[in-house]
């Protein structure tokens, strides 16, 4: 397969199960220690979870030198899951333009929808865009 092979429509699911590190409380951690935050699902790694859904569900379409990199997320997270509890992330291809990508993202735990909305990614070269770092630094 080759992204010309590519097309709205693709679908794909990844599933993991909530252990302490994608909590809220580890992500307080990181940028406010000392908050008291309930042990839940972060919104943080929700929307991390859904890019590498997304990012597993392309990787058949790229070339060797071709990478995709998360742009635009719209999404809510509509309820709470606790450790232990298994969160699924289904993503649907719906559109395509150039080398923007669109998905809709619709997450769910072992209880109830727990977060929807839309993902974007744009296709780039990775041997440009390692270089265009570099310049960066």
């Amino acid at each position: 397969m080759t992204f010309d092979d590519l097309k709205p429509g693709l679908r794909h699911s990844g599933t993991l199960t909530i252990g302490e590190a994608l909590t809220v409380p580890a992500q307080a951690r990181l940028f406010s220690p000392g908050t008291e935050m309930p042990p839940v699902f972060a919104t943080a790694q929700m929307i991390a979870f859904v890019e590498w859904t997304c990012v597993h569900a392309l990787a058949p379409y790229l070339g060797a030198d071709q990478r995709t990199v998360g742009t635009r997320v719209e999404m809510t997270h509509s309820a709470a899951t606790p450790v232990g509890m298994r969160v699924t992330a289904d993503v649907e291809l719906v559109s395509i333009e150039g080398r923007m990508l669109r998905f809709k993202v619709a997450c769910r735990d072992e209880k109830e929808p727990i977060g929807d909305g839309f993902h974007e990614r744009a296709v780039i070269d990775n041997a440009r865009f390692i270089a265009r770092l570099a310049r960066k630094q």
